[in-house]
């Protein structure tokens, strides 16, 4: 069973459609229990850093994904959920993340040539950095969807795929059990619910 984790940001009836179209079994949860419970977490989240990182902190569940994720599960952040992960962000201010991975959140403004739009959107193709749970049913140059402003960097050592935007944007990582999508691959068709059916598998 998959705990979709619900902290109050995200766009959660989209993700749990997708994990249900493929046969995943899944739950919308803030119930500590639940989430201990799981077989596997999924952190979505859509929106501001810094807000996202106090309702985590609020609620609790901060402590209970580092809990989960140092004892072993598998954690998969989506979109702002991947950014999470890090230790920084720097939307509008420097903020605390979980700590997860190594790596800071910045800006793409200042980093992106100011002939491409703010913020990235569209679909654009994946370059494998190096090999990943998530890749196993996809292929190098397979495209997904992206919405977003802000882009994990200082993060080589978990960064498994870029997208060209102006320059390589972090689009996956992953340090063993703890893994992130920048995009959305429950937006992604085809190619993002292979990567979700490769999360949900036991062994990959």
């Amino acid at each position: 069973m998959i705990a979709i984790i619900d902290y109050g940001v995200g766009n959660l009836f989209s993700l749990c459609s997708s994990l249900k179209s493929i046969g995943a079994e899944s739950v919308v949860t803030s119930d500590v229990q639940t989430i201990e419970n799981a077989d596997k977490l999924i952190l979505p989240g859509v929106g501001a850093f810094e807000d996202a990182a106090r309702k985590l902190k609020i609620s609790g569940m901060d402590e209970v994904i580092k809990t989960q994720a140092s004892a072993g599960k598998d954690l998969m952040g989506i979109c702002l959920g991947m950014q999470l992960l890090f230790e920084k962000s720097y939307e509008y201010g420097e903020h605390q993340g979980l700590g997860l991975l190594h790596g800071n959140v910045v800006p793409m403004e200042g980093a992106i040539s100011t002939e491409l739009k703010i913020p990235h959107i569209g679909w654009n193709a994946l370059k494998f950095s190096k090999d990943s749970r998530l890749f196993k049913y996809i292929k190098e140059n397979d495209f997904v969807y992206f919405v977003h402003s802000y882009f994990a960097s200082d993060c080589d050592d978990s960064v498994t795929a870029t997208a060209e935007y102006g320059i390589p944007i972090t689009a996956s990582v992953q340090k063993d059990n703890v893994m992130g999508c920048q995009f959305h691959p429950e937006k992604s068709g085809s190619v993002g619910l292979n990567i979700l059916r490769a999360f949900c598998e036991g062994d990959i």
